[in-house]
């Protein structure tokens, strides 16, 4: 019999400070003596970052901006010493830099049909760069490849005339991204610092979404629910969605003005830095207003979800290995009857889906400074989907204490979700789990039913 119950709930209250915490100097120098302290274990002579816009999260993470609309490498020597190779247009911002480095122009790496006068080449510019023969170096593109099939040192993810590049100045390359997004990656653990900072950001998915849930009605827009999930103009980490029915409708996967219908499925998912919040459900008020075939919808497909999700919920925390919480998600939600295929909760930071510890066989550890996103995605045929994707922190009784001395503000707000979590939605937590927005947990299957959700007996 199912533990699960769907019934009058009162809604989580929004809470997102709406004041972006800012990394400071201190965060900033910890995140590069941590790189080079793994540059120096791993033999590495030089590091080479790659960074554009949609894949410059481990060049961002050093220099505390992305590339915006050009490539660019930042360049880290075992000396200690720093270069920057930027485009036309990003060449001022190594001033701005959050790490202090020596720019090098490298107009190859500008838009096309800007001026690229230059008498070197790029393989000269490169070295201009310090980049050296007979080295061993590290490429850093944004993937950790993990295949069974290759040699994963030496699949790069970086434009070719890149590596070709560096390749013709020493053939001893490898990639190296694992040392940010690997098992150990620098970037898996966060200090008080990062967890506000991207705390601001899980928080206002997480109260966006509620405004949206809210604003959605029979004959209310997809641009206008979508208006309410881009609420505060930060940068998206992913693409909004607002659909409602059939999705990817002549290849479109954005918002349009088509209106809301009853009985439609509905999918919403919006992300910044920190985490996303995504639902779906039904636009309907109860199982009778669904097509005949499709009103056990809840029971066939939500209660099960909300049973694994209450699971992982109850019991994440440090120290499990990634493995104990596949299987545990296999035997509440077994993947041949319910279908998903990705990991069941992995990684965020910066970027929306950064890595996973949890996947089959895992032997990755579970720590205390992870921020992980609860993503379990069901697939029953002649069903609509289900989701309550939302985001915590993992916290140890050490790192706790320090955000309760370091942040009372967002200790109080993460005490206050806890509460609502424990005792509205009767989900037990490990005292490891701090949630990062207000919904966690929170999930209406009927999306104009706006005083029911599901919870736990």
């Amino acid at each position: 019999m199912s533990r699960v119950v769907y019934k009058e709930i009162t809604p989580p209250i929004k809470d997102c400070s709406m004041i972006p915490v800012l990394l400071n100097d201190k965060t900033m120098e910890e995140r590069y003596e941590k790189v080079l302290k793994r540059m120096k274990e791993e033999n590495y002579d030089s590091l080479v970052i790659y960074g554009d816009l949609e894949h410059g999260s481990n060049f961002e993470y050093l220099t505390g901006f992305l590339p915006r609309f050009e490539e660019a490498l930042l360049i880290l020597h075992i000396d200690g010493s720093v270069y920057m190779a930027m485009g036309n247009e990003n060449l001022n911002k190594v001033s701005k830099s959050r790490l202090s480095a020596e720019a090098v122009h490298v107009p190859y790496f500008s838009l096309p049909n800007q001026p690229m006068e230059t008498k070197k080449s790029f393989v000269e510019l490169l070295k201009d760069a310090k980049i050296q023969e007979n080295t061993k170096v590290g490429i850093v593109g944004w993937k950790n490849f993990t295949s069974s099939f290759e040699d994963n040192s030496k699949l790069f993810d970086v434009p070719y005339y890149i590596v070709q590049s560096i390749e013709m100045i020493t053939k001893n390359i490898v990639n190296a991204t694992y040392i940010f997004i690997g098992n150990k990656g620098v970037r898996c653990i966060n200090n008080v610092n990062e967890i506000e900072h991207y705390e601001f950001g899980a928080a206002l998915a997480g109260d966006n979404m509620l405004r949206a849930m809210d604003k959605l009605d029979v004959g209310v827009s997809e641009i206008e629910i979508a208006n309410e999930l881009n609420y505060g103009g930060q940068r998206n980490s992913v693409v909004t969605i607002a659909a409602s029915g059939p999705r990817f409708v002549k290849a479109n996967i954005y918002p349009t003005d088509k209106k809301v219908q009853l009985n439609d499925t509905i999918s919403l998912t919006v992300g910044y830095k920190g985490g996303l919040s995504s639902r779906g459900g039904y636009a309907v008020h109860n199982e009778k207003e669904l097509d005949e075939n499709q009103r056990d919808y809840v029971d066939v497909v939500v209660k099960p979800y909300y049973e694994a999700y209450a699971t992982w919920l109850e019991n994440i925390h440090c120290g499990m290995s990634g493995k104990e919480m596949y299987d545990l998600i296999e035997t509440i939600l077994p993947k041949e009857k319910y279908h998903w295929h990705l990991c069941p909760g992995h990684l965020c930071a910066d970027e929306e889906w950064m890595s996973s510890p949890i996947y089959e066989n895992s032997e990755e550890i579970l720590e205390s400074g992870m921020l992980l996103q609860i993503d379990i995605i069901p697939s029953v045929s002649g069903y609509g989907g289900t989701s309550a994707e939302s985001s915590i922190v993992l916290a140890d009784e050490k790192l706790r204490r320090e955000i309760e001395a370091q942040s009372p503000l967002m200790y109080d707000r993460i005490k206050k979700r806890r509460e609502y979590i424990m005792n509205e939605l009767n989900i037990k937590l490990h005292d490891d789990v701090l949630p990062l927005t207000s919904s966690v947990g929170y999930l209406r299957p009927y999306l104009l039913e706006k005083n029911k959700a599901m919870a736990i007996k």
